[in-house]
């Protein structure tokens, strides 16, 4: 039986990576962790719950013992507040992705992870900030900076560099820089995010052939990259044409267009 404002890790697992998914709060002070996870302290709960209003969130602890007090504290507050229930333990023990800590650049004193890149983003440099994104660090900053400028960039604010020659962050051999982050941060195991990983390999590297969503992932890219001279307002928009690329992956790879209406149902989670 499900317990009382919990929920499961599979059901929690199923929510992460998409727009609807709730604000994940880890009460813990390190360690890897459920992948789209803030860290938060819970001794100091009345400074930052206010990030939440008007959201819901999962609250996450060692097995779930430590999370209850936190919810209903969020509760109380009009936030929709569940806990994860058995904590990252069970997560862990459902054999679901944690997210690597030790390969993220430091985070600033707002708690979020930095990273900079060149500006003109056209697939990997809008790919790979989606990633970090839904699965990583939802609050996660992105500069954009001229080539020759990204590495002055990066060492004055502390930031990753991605996406640039000679760095951790890009690509190695054939694999493209999105590929070299889903296995890097531990996500590897997300069969969704691998067959992404092929597709953007496929626009990011000239190989059409490797998927046939590739061209079209490519053309999608380029178009926003013609419509849009701020690189920040061509990422907001290039969320949501990686958000819908990803759910293709997990729920629609058998789905065929007909005269069939699919419409999603109302107020579906995910």
């Amino acid at each position: 039986m499900p317990a009382l404002n919990g929920i499961s890790p599979d059901k929690l697992a199923r929510l992460i990576g998409t727009p609807a998914a709730p604000a994940i709060v880890d009460l813990r002070t390190g360690g890897d962790f459920v992948p789209a996870s803030r860290r938060r302290s819970p001794d100091e709960i009345p400074r930052w719950l206010g990030d939440f209003a008007g959201r819901s969130a999962v609250l996450v602890c060692r097995d779930g013992e430590a999370s209850p007090a936190a919810a209903a504290w969020l509760r109380h507050e009009g936030i929709v507040a569940e806990t994860l229930e058995g904590g990252a333990e069970a997560w862990a023990a459902a054999g679901l992705p944690v997210v690597r800590e030790a390969v993220l650049p430091p985070r600033d004193a707002r708690g979020r992870t930095v990273w900079v890149t060149r500006a003109r983003p056209k697939v990997d440099r809008i790919a790979c900030p989606w990633l970090i994104r839904r699965f990583v660090d939802p609050e996660a900053v992105f500069l954009f900076a001229a080539p020759a400028e990204v590495a002055a960039v990066g060492e004055r604010l502390d930031a990753a560099l991605f996406d640039v020659d000679g760095v951790f962050w890009s690509h190695r051999g054939e694999r493209c820089t999105f590929d070299v982050m889903v296995e890097e941060l531990g996500l590897g195991g997300l069969d969704a995010l691998q067959r992404l990983a092929t597709i953007v390999r496929g626009a990011d590297t000239g190989r059409p052939d490797l998927a046939p969503q590739a061209a079209g992932l490519l053309a999608a890219s380029l178009g926003l990259s013609r419509m849009f001279a701020d690189d920040h307002e061509q990422l907001e928009a290039g969320m949501l044409l990686y958000d819908a690329f990803y759910r293709w992956c997990r729920d629609a790879v058998d789905e065929t267009h007909d005269w069939v209406s699919h419409i999603p149902k109302a107020k579906a989670r995910a």
